[in-house]
C-alpha cells in the first residue's frame, strides 16, 4: 500500500479552512441584525459607550510614535533578556560580555533619545 501524496493533507486542510471561513461570513451575513432606515446615530463614532467630543479623525503628536518607537524597542530588549537569562550557565563568559555590550548600546541609544527630548510629552 503506498502513501499518499504528502500535498493532500495540506490541500484538504486548506480546503476545511477556506469552506469554514466563508461558512461563517454567510452565516452572519444571513443571521445579523437589520436595522431598517437611515439614522445618523448609526454612522456616528462609537466610543464604547461615551458620547463622542470632537472629530474621530485628527492629528497625533509625532512623540506619540516616537515614544512606541522607543517602547517597542525595549520590550525587544526585555525578551532577549529573558533567553540570556536561561542561557548564562550554559555558555558561561561569553554570553555574560556579549549581553553587556547589547545592553551598552540600547543605553547609548536611550541616552541619545533622551537627550534629544524624545521621551517628552510636552513637546
Amino acid at each position: 500500500m503506498s502513501s499518499p501524496d504528502p500535498y493532500v493533507g495540506l490541500a484538504v486542510h486548506a480546503a476545511i479552512c477556506v469552506a469554514l471561513g466563508g461558512g461563517l461570513l454567510v452565516a452572519a451575513a444571513l443571521l445579523r441584525h437589520r436595522v431598517r432606515g437611515s439614522r445618523a446615530e448609526k454612522h456616528d463614532t462609537y466610543e464604547c459607550g461615551e458620547i463622542p467630543f470632537g472629530p474621530a479623525w485628527r492629528k497625533t503628536p509625532v512623540g506619540v510614535y516616537l515614544l512606541a518607537l522607543l517602547f517597542i524597542l525595549f520590550d525587544a530588549e526585555a525578551a532577549f533578556l529573558f533567553v540570556w537569562v536561561q542561557s548564562l550557565r550554559e555558555v558561561g563568559l561569553l554570553a555574560f560580555w556579549g549581553m553587556v555590550i547589547f545592553l551598552g548600546v540600547l543605553i547609548l541609544g536611550w541616552a541619545y533619545a533622551w537627550r534629544k527630548g524624545d521621551l517628552n510629552w510636552s513637546r
